[in-house]
């Protein structure tokens, strides 16, 4: 059996960053085990391409969640990165840290060294920030170039002097000193092209030579000795391949994401008694938390007709799509350079909540009802709205003892009042937005939710009916005290209980954050990274106590 130091679950945007940092020092030796292919496909790298990433197989999980309780009797689709960069080779390219509460939450639940003035340096120790941001609070130095949206479009432009119409301010940067306001949306895209988690980070340490990534390599359990992580079992080609076992002489690490680190643990013995014993695995170590706590953010869409100007609907068919593949390849600007989404707004879904609790998204397209990321033929623009810090949880456990059948995935969206009550609120903003004096050159009429839906009751029959996640899993491994009934790592991410043993991805969260995840599952790691080489962290950042962004 070969031995590393070090042997790393998932090639995601975690594990990318922490083969980067550990393998910085010469002395250690890094094994990554990545499921999926490398990362060669063109689609990945042209940011138009997640519309084809977004069902491809080869790169992409393509997980289907049980039906909830709102979700009007569907299975929502959950794609999830397959791939050297994970969902960063995958994703819709954003760079969305959060709030400042966010993290002091996470420190006020009992992890010490995980509050905003904590983990602020390690944000800025990995980005490049390109473009607007106070030094106080950006990085210009890091690996991950992080530029805003160069894209100028009319409607675009509308929809900010829209938000501003209601008394939304504009803000020049959401990942400052506050979060709230509307702008343009801030992405890891350099020059036409992804920046994923690989390209960043793991494509550099890769030309180390302590560092050994093994692609079509899919974990199938830990391996143990007593209570100690000692190495991890895989299978080299997927299901009917050749199992082989790799072993870690200092730790084993989980960066496989919010479905799949949970599913390992359980498949490994680790996790609850009974979920353990009704599928005939041998319990190795009993911790209920494993698993348990899902949260995502769930976002219906709201869509209306335009008229007088062409949306992206248009653009992208035709001649027209072969002067904007001529565009990209000689400037590599243009339709095919865009993100799914151009403007991000954030506010709040009453008068007395304190920071912003609701998220809204605006692109000048829109997509077939039922099929996410396809266009629509007919000129469109939507708005999605969905609640920031969601109170509803669900959890992901394995189907069978077979490490190749596919988690259960139960959501549970919008089974807390509270959260009914704010997505109602955000679809309202919504329609307000799309309404606004400086749309109303363009806005046609309401496709959905419709003119007819009008009360509470309404709109939320409607968010059930086609709401669909964000694409942000988080907390089925949580952050905890050792006391707590559902934590399963301590502040430094080992898990309780066991030796050897890290989970460092998005799992780890003990709340939903107020963003997408993947700025803040690069943190976590790069934070994780210093935990592990016994380096000291930098020192806290000094912000303005006022500040609640």
């Amino acid at each position: 059996m070969e031995t590393f130091d070090y042997v790393i679950v998932g090639a995601g945007s975690a594990g990318s960053v922490l083969t980067n940092r550990l393998s910085e020092d010469p002395g250690t030796t890094i094994c990554v085990l990545e499921a999926g292919p490398r990362d060669w496909h063109p689609y990945i790298h042209l940011p138009a391409g997640f519309i084809k990433t977004f069902h491809m197989k080869s790169v992409n999980w393509a997980y289907q969640q049980e039906v909830g309780p709102y979700t009007g009797g569907r299975s929502i689709y959950a794609p999830r990165g397959k791939t050297l960069g994970g969902s960063s080779s995958i994703n819709g390219h954003i760079y969305n840290r959060g709030q400042r509460q966010d993290f002091d939450t996470w420190a006020q639940l009992g992890n010490r060294g995980w509050s905003y003035s904590d983990v602020l340096p390690y944000f800025k120790r990995m980005e490049r920030r390109v473009g607007e941001g106070d030094d106080a609070y950006r990085g210009r130095d890091g690996s991950l170039t992080v530029t805003t949206m160069e894209w100028r479009d009319p409607l675009c432009e509308a929809f900010m002097a829209g938000a501003m119409s209601l008394g939304i301010p504009r803000n020049p940067d959401y990942n400052g000193a506050i979060q709230e306001g509307v702008s343009y949306a801030q992405r890891t895209i350099r020059n036409g092209l992804r920046v994923s988690a690989a390209t960043a980070f793991l494509h550099p340490a890769r030309k180390r030579p302590n560092v050994d990534v093994r692609t079509h390599a899919h974990a199938t359990s830990i391996i143990f000795e007593g209570k100690r992580a000692v190495g991890v079992r895989y299978v080299k080609g997927g299901r009917g391949g050749t199992p082989l076992d790799v072993r870690a002489s200092k730790e084993v690490i989980l960066s496989g994401g919010s479905y799949n680190s949970p599913q390992l643990l359980q498949l490994s013995g680790v996790g609850s008694p009974e979920l353990l014993q009704s599928h005939g695995i041998e319990l190795r170590h009993a911790l209920p938390g494993v698993g348990e706590g899902l949260q995502d953010h769930y976002a219906p869409r709201s869509v209306a007709r335009v008229k007088n100007i062409k949306t992206i609907n248009e653009l992208r068919q035709g001649w027209h799509l072969w002067v904007e593949a001529l565009k990209w390849a000689t400037t590599r600007r243009g339709l095919l350079s865009l993100s799914p989404t151009m403007v991000y707004c954030f506010w709040h879904s009453g008068e007395t909540t304190e920071s912003s609790d609701l998220q809204l998204t605006f692109t000048p397209a829109s997509y077939k009802e039922g099929v996410q990321g396809q266009l629509e033929d007919q000129p469109g623009m939507t708005v999605a709205s969905w609640q920031q810090r969601p109170e509803s949880r669900g959890y992901v456990r394995i189907r069978s003892a077979d490490p190749f059948e596919p988690p259960i995935i139960q959501t549970n969206y919008l089974t807390a009042e509270l959260d009914r009550r704010v997505v109602v609120a955000g679809m309202k903003l919504a329609r307000r937005l799309l309404r606004s004096s400086p749309l109303s050159p363009y806005y046609d009429y309401e496709d959905f939710p419709g003119p007819g839906v009008q009360t509470d009751e309404e709109l939320l029959a409607a968010a059930t009916q086609r709401g669909t996640t964000t694409f942000h899993p988080g907390c089925t491994c949580r952050m905890g005290p050792a006391d707590s009934t559902w934590a399963v790592v301590d502040d430094q991410l080992r898990v309780h209980g066991l030796q050897g043993l890290r989970v460092i991805d998005a799992s780890i969260m003990p709340r939903m954050i107020s963003a997408n995840l993947n700025a803040s599952t690069m943190m976590i790691a790069d934070k994780a990274s210093d935990m592990i080489r016994g380096k000291s962290a930098p020192e806290a950042a000094k912000v303005p106590e006022h500040v609640t962004a």
